[in-house]
């Protein structure tokens, strides 16, 4: 690491039942990227002295809270929580931490329910937020001065840094990592952790690039980072296999086989998912069509009519 860059504190304030992948995600993205020398420092906070996750697995904090710069970074990983309590688990002491950090110039981030800490510390009010799909419409109700953004993996606004839950925590601490270290950075870490594609925040929660990405066939991996990066485009299978330097009936057999779909229906599934998404935003068959690499609506009318297995 350079001596010109200024090591981060990241600060993961921890909540009674909290959900292990909700902290431990962000909390090995973050140290990975300390391990490959971009200077994070990891501190875990509670305001008891023990914490009982969701999964049974007991976790010793610090009451003590580090002196913070407005660099550094404040996370709330996420609590069991398949209908919030009417009382969110954090005391008058925690909201005003979260606070002032924020009007002293510093971030904050939640990952699932952990967006209730945020909310009711003030500070999704006026912004944009997100939280876990289940959880979407009670936050809602209970801040109606935020504006709720669903279905997406994360959001960033004023600082305020919100994402889905569980594995979208990870996405969240790479983008974070990305902006501040660089997206060399981000890349090393996601290669280090094996997450093969760093996803953006626009992604769906339940896409199909997600749902076909649970293999270990790194050439499949890397045929799926261009078909996700440039699905909009007419890609020939043809270079598709001269990138990744096989003949066609070789890729098609093995990317197939890790999928379960051939790349011109892979691509198809991925348009199809982008264009539902734009109709229900309020655009029209025919301009959802165009936007996401079709001549016309006709191909799209027939897949939505028919949807590809995926």
């Amino acid at each position: 690491m350079s001596d010109r860059i200024m090591r981060t504190k990241i600060v993961f304030f921890l909540l009674p039942k909290l959900h292990l992948l909700d902290l431990a995600g962000p909390a090995q993205a973050f140290s990975t990227a300390n391990d490959l020398g971009y200077g994070y420092d990891l501190h875990y906070v509670a305001e008891v002295d023990e914490i009982v996750t969701a999964q049974g697995v007991p976790i010793r904090a610090s009451r003590d809270w580090p002196e913070l710069r407005p660099a550094d970074l404040i996370v709330v990983p996420g609590w069991r929580s398949p209908r919030l309590s009417p009382r969110t688990p954090i005391a008058a002491a925690g909201k005003q931490r979260l606070r002032a950090h924020h009007a002293a110039g510093g971030s904050v981030a939640s990952v699932c329910s952990g967006a209730d800490a945020l909310g009711a510390a003030g500070l999704l009010d006026g912004r944009k937020y997100t939280t876990h799909h289940d959880l979407t419409d009670e936050l809602a109700a209970r801040y109606p001065k935020a504006n709720i953004v669903r279905d997406v993996l994360y959001v960033v606004d004023d600082r305020v840094i919100t994402s889905a839950g569980i594995a979208s925590g990870i996405d969240l601490a790479l983008h974070l990592i990305a902006v501040e270290r660089g997206a060399e950075a981000a890349a090393r870490v996601a290669r280090e952790m094996v997450v093969y594609a760093r996803r953006n925040g626009d992604e769906l929660q339940e896409s199909a690039m997600l749902r076909h990405r649970g293999h270990l066939s790194d050439l499949a991996h890397r045929v799926q980072d261009v078909i996700d990066s440039r699905y909009a485009e007419q890609l020939r299978l043809s270079d598709l296999a001269s990138g990744a330097g096989v003949s066609e009936r070789t890729l098609t057999r093995i990317f197939t086989t890790a999928t379960g779909l051939t790349p011109l229906r892979y691509q198809q599934l991925l348009r199809l998912e982008r264009a539902e998404h734009l109709i229900g935003h309020g655009a029209t068959v025919e301009s959802a069509a165009r936007a996401v690499g079709f001549e016309d609506a006709r191909m799209l009318r027939r897949l939505r009519a028919r949807p590809l297995a995926g």
